[in-house]
Formats: C-alpha cells, structure tokens, sequence
C-alpha cells in the first residue's frame, strides 16, 4: 500500500500505542500545543522546546482561584511525586490565565508551595493568549469593580513529551492513580 510506505503506516502506528492507555478524547487533538513565548518564575522569556524538555503536565489556571486552581495543581503535583516513585520523572507546568496580578514573583511563590519540580509561565495578554488557544484551553476575567475577581476558564491538564507533542489529558475528576497509571502506560508503549 503507497499510504504505508510514505510513512503513514508509522503514524498510524503510534496513534494506536497511545490510544490504547488514552483516557479519553477531544475532537482536534491532534492540534493541542504549540508553539508559545512564555516568561518564567525568573523573568525569563522561555519558549515551548524549552519548557517540554521532558514529559510534562500542562495545566492553565491563576493563583488568585478560590479553589479549582489550587486542588488541581495539588492533584498534579502528588501525580508528579507518584511517578517519581515509580522511577519516572515529569514536569508539572503551569500557565496562568491571569498575567495581569500573576507576576513571576507570585508565580514562583505558588509553584514552590505546590511542588519544588513545578514551574509557572505568565507573560503579556497577547502571549497568554497565543498559549491558550494552542492548547485549546478556554478563559474569560468576569467584569468585577476590584481586584478580587474571578476567571472562568477550562480545567484540563495535558500530558505530552517532547517526541510526541500532545499526547492525552486529564479531567478535574480524574484520579492521582488513574492520571499515573495512563502516563506510566504511554511511556511504556512510545
């Protein structure tokens, strides 16, 4: 078959690996991440092949959120120490949707709370926004008189390595088991 020898037979192959451990689908998938400009905790502007130097979980959010953000981030980073338990190593990632109070400096001091391994990302709106919409992600600050306001914005956390891009993602529900487990699963079958 002309498919198979022009390379496609490989891709197919490697979509059916990581479908098996997959926990799930989004329609377009294959076009989650991307290309982004971010700065760091350090005031670094950093790029995406510089942050996804390893297996990684993505998660955007702000560190102002009452609850989801925190929990979330907290569930990532004990699935982070779960897998290093396991003998593998990922990087916990997290994008803020809110750059305007999340500076580096707020970025850090969360970070470090959640998980030492754990890095954060901010930059301009403009960079913000590039980032969320290679990743799919959903945001929008509610129209509020003082800085206490809040952002509705989606809670998936991605998982992908620097071979393969996107690989899955994670619901709010999902388990710290269930989240290691399925990553330990596609790191065996790539």
């Amino acid at each position: 078959d002309p498919l198979w020898s022009r390379g496609l037979g490989d891709v197919y192959k490697r979509q059916n690996k990581l479908f098996a451990c997959s926990s799930g689908k989004i329609s377009g998938s294959a076009s989650i991440g991307g290309k982004f400009e971010l700065v760091d905790e350090k005031g670094t502007l950093v790029t995406n092949s510089e942050v996804i130097d390893m297996p990684v979980l993505v998660y955007f959010g702000y560190t102002f959120c009452p609850d989801i953000c925190p929990i979330d981030s907290m569930r990532n980073a004990e699935v982070t120490e779960d897998l290093n338990e396991r003998g593998i190593k990922i990087k916990p990632i997290f994008i803020t949707i809110d750059p305007e109070r999340d500076t580096p400096e707020v970025l850090k001091e969360f970070t470090d709370v959640m998980h030492p391994e754990m890095i954060g990302l901010t930059g301009s709106l403009e960079q913000i926004k590039v980032a969320s919409q290679a990743y799919k992600t959903y945001y929008k600050k509610q129209v509020s008189d003082d800085e206490y306001y809040l952002v509705d914005h989606s809670t998936f956390t991605y998982f992908l390595t620097p071979e393969n891009g996107f690989v899955d993602f994670f619901r709010r529900e999902d388990t710290v088991e269930k989240i290691s487990e399925t990553i330990e699963c596609h790191l065996q079958k790539t």
